[in-house]
């Protein structure tokens, strides 16, 4: 067992946050759902809207049955709304393919829509309890600490991480998907990013980046996450404005959502594109 386990499972014991998706209760749906929420998306933002979801879609089916466009008004501010779209084209597929219940085989996840390498192996080991090795970016970022005595981990998962994630996995099934999910909160609120709490990490005696004095990234520059002025803005501005309306939207409408006629043109066009937004003739946009 590795001189790892043993800590961070203990520390997980006392210092997990009580999420919804985590208690006993929260269903497989319950699972995948935060998955698609929390990709690129803090826990305090997904918490409401993910509440939310549940009561009004508690079940695949219940989602399957609505119109896209609501899926895309429930998912409100979260960003990246094609997330919403793969969500929901997943409880179509689910309803068709597994008689309306997330599959527990991971092949089956992975060919659901929007359901990579990552979210498959996380559902199947969060709400299966599965032995699969799960590596979002906090996970990543911890083993390159501890194991490697590097800062951060490199833009894309490479085999030789998957190797040691795979070799690091308890041989126990349960205490895998524990050990997983613990490694991920050790991420999200000690070995953070910027400013990691390492003293109050339960591995800090062992980790290889402390012992060689925290020395910094050196790898290729890390791209930043620009907002203001941005497409993503722009866009966000004319979901925002289609998302409060009942019915089709204008053009004055749409042109009200942003100033500058050329970039919004071209947005609202890869909105069209991408399926988030259908012209509704003379009435402007709508919803799909």
């Amino acid at each position: 067992m590795s001189a790892l386990h043993g800590p961070i499972l203990d520390w997980y014991d006392d210092h997990a946050r009580d999420l919804p998706w985590r208690t006993g209760e929260a269903s497989p749906w319950s699972v995948m759902v935060s998955e698609f929420m929390l990709q690129q998306t803090p826990v305090a933002r997904v918490l409401p809207v993910h509440q939310a979801w549940l009561e009004r879609w508690p079940t695949p089916a219940l989602l399957a049955r609505e119109p896209v466009g609501e899926a895309l008004r429930m998912w409100g501010r979260l960003g990246y709304p094609r997330r919403a779209l793969r969500l929901h084209a997943s409880a179509v597929a689910i309803c068709e393919r597994h008689g309306g219940e997330v599959p527990t085989d991971r092949a089956q996840l992975l060919a659901l829509p929007g359901v990579g390498d990552y979210t498959s192996a996380a559902i199947a080991a969060f709400a299966f309890g599965q032995r699969h090795e799960v590596l979002d970016t906090n996970v990543r970022r911890v083993f390159a600490r501890a194991l490697l005595g590097e800062e951060l981990a490199g833009a894309s998962v490479t085999r030789g991480e998957r190797v040691a994630a795979q070799e690091l996995l308890p041989q126990d099934p349960a205490t895998a998907a524990t050990w997983s999910v613990a490694v991920m909160e050790l991420g999200a609120l000690v070995c953070r990013a910027t400013k990691p709490d390492c003293g109050s990490c339960p591995v800090a005696d062992l980790c290889a980046w402390r012992a060689a004095g925290h020395p910094a990234y050196d790898g290729p520059p890390r791209r930043g996450q620009a907002w203001a002025g941005t497409d993503r803005q722009c866009r966000g501005r004319i979901m925002a404005v289609l998302r409060d309306s009942p019915g089709p939207v204008a053009a004055l409408g749409i042109e009200a959502a942003w100033h500058d006629p050329e970039q919004r043109e071209r947005c609202l066009a890869a909105l069209v594109v991408d399926g988030l937004v259908v012209p509704a003739g003379d009435l402007g946009y709508r919803l799909p």
